[in-house]
Order: structure tokens, then sequence, then C-alpha cells
């Protein structure tokens, strides 16, 4: 389930924020959560082994917008949009509940929410073009030679990016359902390029631009609503279905 959010500044013109907002935006949905929700999904969140999922995924803010460079902040002209989806209904639920009712996010400014919709979920086939909404990245961590640990970002081009993503999506596929599914999703880049993004003062190497997914549909819809790849409730890894004509 996803919910499309139209925000405007509260003087109807420019609305401002940092250029690094995505702990920004993860900070307003869970404040919009109820205090239970928001500490599970914090605090603890769906386990697989030792991996805790959160089970949702925010896009970038939509919009057009100027980057002021020397402010270390972007300046939108009009509306601005965010997405965000999750498989667990009611985290959707009570975000657009919360939100409805105050009004307003606040993502280093106050943001007024003038419009909510809920975007139904397109068809999903065996296979499937993709575009990204945030940016895709898959990542291991490793070890140096004195013991040091040490995170590698895969490359679309890199085997591993897509073994590693699609075992990913079948963890997430099992907390949810409790089922197990041996197949894998092939992630094939279209166009893609080479984005990096602080979060909390940290780089992580991500991808957009458009992908084929091959593989269950059951397990292309887990990706879909959860995120494809890492780190889904920093703002990395949302999709939208492109719809061929």
């Amino acid at each position: 389930m996803r919910m499309r959010i139209t925000l405007r500044s509260p003087e109807g013109g420019r609305a401002v924020v940092p250029v690094s907002y995505n702990h920004l935006v993860q900070a307003a949905i869970y404040n919009s959560l109820s205090e239970s929700l928001s500490s599970f999904l914090h605090d603890r969140g769906f386990p697989y082994g030792k991996r805790r999922f959160k089970m949702f995924t925010f896009s970038r803010l939509l919009g057009r917008f100027a980057l002021d460079r020397g402010a270390g902040r972007l300046v939108y002209e009009g509306d601005v949009t965010l997405y965000v989806s999750s498989p667990v209904e009611r985290l959707v639920e009570e975000l657009a509940g919360t939100i409805l009712r105050r009004g307003y996010l606040v993502i280093g400014n106050r943001l007024d929410v003038v419009g909510v919709s809920f975007p139904p979920t397109p068809p999903i086939g065996s296979e499937v073009e993709v575009r990204t909404l945030s940016p895709v990245t898959v990542y291991s961590t490793l070890y140096t030679p004195d013991g040091r640990r040490k995170t590698y970002y895969y490359s679309p081009y890199e085997r591993e990016f897509s073994k590693l993503a699609s075992s990913n999506a079948k963890k997430k596929h099992y907390v949810l359902t409790g089922r197990s599914i041996k197949s894998d999703i092939e992630v094939e880049p279209l166009k893609v390029r080479e984005v990096f993004v602080s979060y909390k003062g940290t780089i992580v190497r991500g991808w957009t631009g458009s992908f084929v997914l091959r593989g269950p549909k059951s397990l292309i819809l887990t990706v879909y609503e959860a995120g494809l790849g890492a780190k889904n409730s920093q703002g990395f890894g949302m999709l939208e279905v492109v719809q061929r004509t």
C-alpha cells in the first residue's frame, strides 16, 4: 500500500529543505505513527535472524527545485510530492490519519499537507520495468586484513548486486508471509546513474534510473511495496512501475 502526499510551503511559494533530508523525512514518518507502532519499528522491526526490517520506504521529495549550494539547501518552486510505501497497511493508514488531522509535516521546515491519495497497485507480472523514486543501494560489510569493517557498495553491473537484492527480497517476503521462495529475482539495469546521499553524516552510494525485474510475481510485489535493496526506511529503494503504451 502506498500513499502520495502533496506538500506546500505555508507561505505558498518556495519550500526550503536541507540537501541531506532523508533522516528528516524518516523522523516525520515515525512522529506521525502511534507510539506503539513507532517504537516497534524504530527499536525492533520485523526480525529475520539478525536482521530487522522496518518494512517501509519513501521517495525523494519530488518537484521543481534549485540547489542553493552555499546554504546547503534545496529550494522547491510550487508543490512538493512525497510517496510512502509499506506492505503493512496499518502503517500507511496511521500515517495518513495523523497527517490529515495535523495538516502538516516538518521536514526541516513546516510543510502544509494539501493533498493525500492512494495510488492503486499496478499490474505486476513476472517481468516488469521499474523506475526509481529513491536510489537503490546494495552493499556488503567486508573486513580489511587488519580487521577493520568496510562497507562495499555494489554497482548494478556487478553480479552480486542482483544476487544480494534478491536475497534481501526473499527475506522480506518470508517475514511478511511465512513462506519461502526458492526462485530469485533478476535485477537488470537499463539506464542508471550513480548518486551519493548523506544520511546522518554517512555517505551512501546508490543508483537511480530504470531497471527490469524478472522473477516470481509475489517477490516483485514485495519489493514494490517494501523497497528494493537495503536501507529502505532511510529513503532508499522505492520503485514505480513503468506503464508501457
